[in-house]
This record gives structure tokens, sequence and C-alpha cells, in this order.
């Protein structure tokens, strides 16, 4: 590789608004909201931004929320599509534009009333415009593969068959993070435990998940603010350093529905983006002290700690056993709670909880914290990161 990002920008500053069911304002005030907040973590006056970044499904224009918190000239915008997939790829795309110096300095935002407005539960089934992924849909719609837990319930299944996984498994993944969440102010389970009996007894949205297998539906914003690894050693906060950051999409890659490959117990969309990112970053699994693991269904934590080498093919069951995921076990991870427990915000906010393990501050903070891998997605075209301390 002629040309590499490692160590070549920065997460310099975080924020976020409440996570809640109803936030009783637009989106556009809380993107605004959550960018302020980013860029006064940071010590970054509005005037020093040039770059944004977003993802496609975001409503707020990027003038729109340059206008209301006051930053300036734009010399770079993007946008990245598929959901989820694009928490990381945002910011792939920010750091690009420091490293080769389209702009000095990037705020990545996303924010939405996702409980409140539309929902991403109503799937395809209402309020989506026409696309090509309408037209793939179209023919799984007729068979009831309308929303995103019975679309990941297909694979589930099949991995569950293959493997001898079972949902008590699962629970183990859920149980962990509430376990986290209960500890975090700002998740919307603070103090609000469960366990694995909870989560067995919990309804079936699509077998063989169950209520306590899916992530919440939340009103929420959150924003980073990313600049020069050089640029952050002067600023006032502790700086996040991108080691390694990547995106990808595998063979035959459908958005959620990826059925006709030759296996679909696992994620060769993921396999492809770790390979990238310990490529950039000069890392190993065994180099990762804790992690932020996209959980928007808790099979899928499953198949990425497969993915990212933790583990071998069909040995996620037996990795999340016997406290793996939490504080002081194997791997600490999603210790904000994730997207099962503290809120919903398409990945975001396990970025900024990346951040924070980096920083020391977490409220479930591990005693080991020099890399932090944080991904984001499954099921679509998906990217993760490794972030370091700056040195």
């Amino acid at each position: 590789m002629s040309f590499t990002l490692n160590d070549k920008a920065a997460i310099v500053g975080i924020g976020q608004t409440e996570f809640s069911k109803n936030s009783g304002r637009s989106e556009l005030h809380l993107a605004a909201e959550a960018v302020k907040a980013a860029l006064d973590d940071a010590g970054i006056a509005p005037s020093e931004v040039d770059g944004m970044t977003t993802f496609s499904v975001d409503t707020n224009q990027e003038i729109a929320v340059a206008q209301a918190v006051g930053i300036g000239e734009l010399t770079f915008f993007a946008r990245t599509e598929y959901g989820g997939g694009a928490a990381i790829a945002v910011l792939l795309h920010a750091a690009m534009a420091v490293a080769t110096g389209v702009a000095k300095t990037v705020v990545v935002y996303r924010a939405f009333n996702e409980r409140s407005g539309w929902r991403f539960s109503t799937g395809v089934s209402e309020g989506v415009p026409l696309t090509s992924d309408m037209l793939h849909w179209s023919w799984y719609m007729p068979y009831g593969l309308m929303t995103p837990p019975s679309w990941v319930a297909m694979f589930a299944q099949r991995y569950m068959h293959e493997y001898g996984c079972t949902s008590l498994d699962l629970a183990e993944v859920a149980v962990a993070a509430r376990k986290h969440a209960v500890n975090n102010p700002d998740a919307w389970f603070y103090e609000r435990p469960i366990t694995i009996e909870d989560h067995q007894n919990s309804r079936f949205i699509a077998e063989p998940l169950r209520l306590l297998d899916c992530c919440q539906e939340s009103d929420a914003g959150c924003a980073v603010v990313i600049t020069s690894t050089e640029r952050a050693k002067d600023l006032k906060g502790s700086a996040a350093v991108i080691r390694g950051i990547a995106q990808g999409a595998g063979a035959d890659q459908e958005q959620m529905t990826s059925y006709y490959r030759p296996s679909i117990s696992s994620l060769p969309e993921m396999d492809l983006v770790a390979r990238q990112v310990y490529a950039m970053a000069g890392l190993g699994p065994g180099e990762i002290d804790c992690a932020n693991i996209y959980d928007a269904f808790t099979p899928i934590v499953l198949w990425q700690l497969e993915s990212c080498g933790f583990c071998g093919r069909g040995e996620g069951k037996d990795f999340v056993k016997n406290g793996a995921l939490e504080v002081g076990g194997r791997l600490p991870t999603n210790t904000n709670g994730g997207q099962l427990s503290e809120a919903y915000v398409h990945g975001m906010n396990g970025v900024n909880e990346g951040v924070r393990l980096i920083r020391g501050t977490s409220v479930n903070q591990p005693a080991k914290n020099d890399h932090v891998l944080v991904t984001a997605g499954v099921g679509v075209p998906t990217s993760a990161m490794i972030l370091g301390q700056l040195q």
C-alpha cells in the first residue's frame, strides 16, 4: 500500500444529545446540538470547521447544519450509503480529507427521530422511496421478509443449525450489554438489569430473534470532530488516533438479504474489512484490548467476533460465555451498553464510546485500553476502525 491513513488523523471531539423515545425537537436541532457539543469537547470553534460528512439517509443537509452551528466555508462534504454500515465509512471519508489536505477539520454527524418519527422497524412496508433496494426486496416481501429482524433471522437460523448455537448463547450477548448499561447514566436502560431468564421469556420478534435480541429505536444525535494527528497534539482534549480504518462490500452482496452466497453463516464483508483494518494498523486480534461491536441484533456480534479473528468460525457462541464480553473478561465489548441497551444511533454512539475507552473515561473502563476496535453495520456494506493512544 503506497498510501496509508495509519496515524494520519484523530478524533478530537465527541458529542451527543440525550437518548430518548421522543425528543420533542427537529432532527436538525438534534444534529446541531450534537455537533456543537463535539466542537466544545474538542475546544474548536465552528469557524475552524471546513468539512462535513454524514449518512445518505440523514435528513439534515450539511449547509443547514453548518448554518445552525455557525460553521463558515466548506471545502469538503460527503455522504455514505447503507445505514449502520456508514458509521465508520463516514469517518473514513473525513480521515481521507484530512490526510490529503482537502480539509483541515471535519465534523461527522448523524441525527434522527427514529422512534417518534419514521421507524426502521417498519422495514420496506411503508414510507420508503423507490430505489434499487426496493426492487431486490420485492422478491422477499411476498414471503414476509419485510423488516430487519426478519432478514437477520434467516442468517441466524442457518448459523444456529450449522454450529449448534442456541438462544441461550444469544442471551449472553444481551445480558452483557445490559450489565454495562446499568452503570451508564446516559443509557436508556440505566439501572434496569436483565437476566438470562428475562431474555428467554421475552417474546419472539422473528424466530429465533426475541425482543431482547433486538436493538432499540431511539431519538438522538451524535457527532465527532476529526483533524490531523499533528493538530490534535495542540488541542485541549485527549485524542483517539485512527490506527486503521476500512469499509467494504463482499461478493454477491445485497443489503441485508445476501442469501445466495455459498454460505450464509458468516460475513464475507466483515472478513474483508477486518483484513484491511488490521493490515493498516499493523496489529492483530491479540492486540485489541476492548471493542465496540455493532449490535443491532445479538447474533451479529458472534459473527463479527469470528470475522475479526477473536475466535474460529462457529466458535462465537463459546467465546461469549463466562462473562467474556464484560469488563474484566476476555474482550470487554459495548461498554456503553451498545445499541441493545444504550441507544440505537446507527453505530455512532459506539464510535463515541470507542473514543471514551481510549481516553479512559468510560463508565465501564477496562484496565487496558491501548487499542480499541469499533465496527459498524452488518449484512450491508460495512466498516470498522482501530483507535489508539496519541503519542
